[in-house]
């Protein structure tokens, strides 16, 4: 099956590293990520001088040193006296970026740069939903259970035609998704497509307080955790809970199905619950100097059989994630190759409340995998990328899990 870069909510597949030091966290006070009010530039700039310092971040932080392989500075003098506005602005950061022929590094407007901090802070005022697209079309891919979504018996699957009677044909996800949020307690109609049926609701927005990790026991005897994003502040507190819930099991499924990714410091916090030495992953900056991020041995890791699933919607912190625990022998992979997005991004406050969210690095896996557009292959490759999407469809790669763990 030909791979689909899925976009949960408005999240690129991306890794994140952080600007400066902005969030103190209950794991690390440093390389977090929290955008506080403080922190977005506000300063107001010419739109040439916005080009002019994007221009700049881009020429001293991109990982790849030829930019490539062109004149960087001309790009400088090309726009030179001829950005008066800020959307003359915008179409040169963004025709410059496209040169650079890489899909990470992008330009933030404002409100991207708000929606970005919306998700780091998982508060959203929505309906409930996480969608993505599916040949063209705009897909429900999870209902969260108790949100307004989930009363309104919306389904995983269910096709959006429309928003409040706006067609979204051909619009990108992030914009879909701008046009489901919105403020508490006001009203959304959503037209949706059901097996060959059109289908009206109306639904009435909430704050979404999202949970990035659920867990439960299944069989008895083994753990199920699924992280579906690495993007909250909240996700390691979430993990220690999830592995808390399931102490008292012989073996554990950790799922990154369909988990784009997200924080750096995330991926690393969990590995290292299951390493007690090692490495969890090399980065490699534009200099060539590498740092190694390495299993910090504090307390017991834990021990016991661990699988893995992934598939080719699994990416960014969820290859560095099942990376680490392949390489290191602590779990087996079991579904599809996973996505192959081996690049790290920081994000750049840039003048006008906007930023810039540059490729800094790339990363290798601990036995010196370069992953980038490649994946990695899974122990025991079975099913497909969409199986456990299908409601009422048997989840040949869960059971494929059980099966290894019950060997064990």
């Amino acid at each position: 099956m030909k791979k689909k870069q899925v976009l949960i909510f408005i999240l690129s597949v991306l890794i994140l590293v952080i600007f400066n030091k902005v969030f103190l966290s209950t794991f690390t006070k440093t390389n977090s990520y929290f955008l506080k009010q403080e922190m977005i530039n506000g300063n107001e700039v010419s739109p040439q001088r916005l080009f002019d310092r994007t221009w700049k971040v881009i020429n001293n932080e991109y990982y790849e040193p030829s930019l490539n392989h062109q004149n960087w500075s001309r790009w400088k003098t090309h726009y030179h006296g001829k950005i008066k506005t800020l959307d003359d602005a915008k179409v040169a950061i963004d025709t410059m970026i496209a040169s650079l022929d890489e899909p990470y590094t992008r330009f933030m407007t404002k409100k991207d740069f708000e929606e970005l901090t919306t998700s780091i802070t998982s508060k959203i005022y929505g309906i409930g939903v996480n969608i993505y697209t599916n040949s063209g079309k705009t897909e429900i891919f999870n209902v969260m259970p108790g949100t307004p979504a989930d009363y309104a018996q919306l389904k995983p699957g269910d096709i959006i035609t429309a928003v409040d009677n706006k067609d979204i044909s051909g619009m990108n996800i992030s914009d879909v998704a701008a046009l489901v949020r919105g403020p508490e307690n006001s009203m959304v109609e959503l037209t949706i497509l059901r097996d060959g049926k059109k289908l009206t609701k109306i639904i009435k927005r909430k704050e979404i307080k999202i949970k990035s990790v659920k867990s439960s026991v299944i069989d008895n005897h083994i753990g199920y955790i699924k992280i579906i994003s690495f993007m909250s502040g909240t996700t390691p507190n979430e993990f220690i809970e999830a592995l808390d819930n399931t102490k008292d099991t012989d073996s554990l499924i950790i799922d990154l199905r369909g988990n784009t990714g997200g924080l750096l410091d995330n991926a690393v916090f969990i590995a290292d619950r299951f390493m007690d030495n090692g490495t969890i992953v090399d980065i490699i900056y534009r200099n060539g100097y590498k740092k190694t991020i390495k299993a910090k041995n504090e307390g017991l890791p834990l021990n016991k059989p661990i699988v893995v699933l992934v598939n080719g919607t699994s990416a960014s912190a969820s290859e560095i994630l099942s990376g680490a625990l392949k390489d290191t022998h602590k779990a087996t992979l079991v579904g599809k190759k996973t996505f192959g997005k081996g690049l790290v991004q920081k994000v750049v406050p840039l003048p006008n409340s906007t930023g810039l969210n540059v490729t800094i690095a790339r990363y290798l896996t601990p036995n010196g995998t370069d992953i980038n557009k490649l994946g990695i292959k899974p122990d025991v490759e079975v099913g497909t990328d969409i199986d456990f999407l299908i409601e009422n469809k048997k989840d040949v790669q869960l059971e494929k899990a059980k099966e290894i763990l019950g060997g064990k």
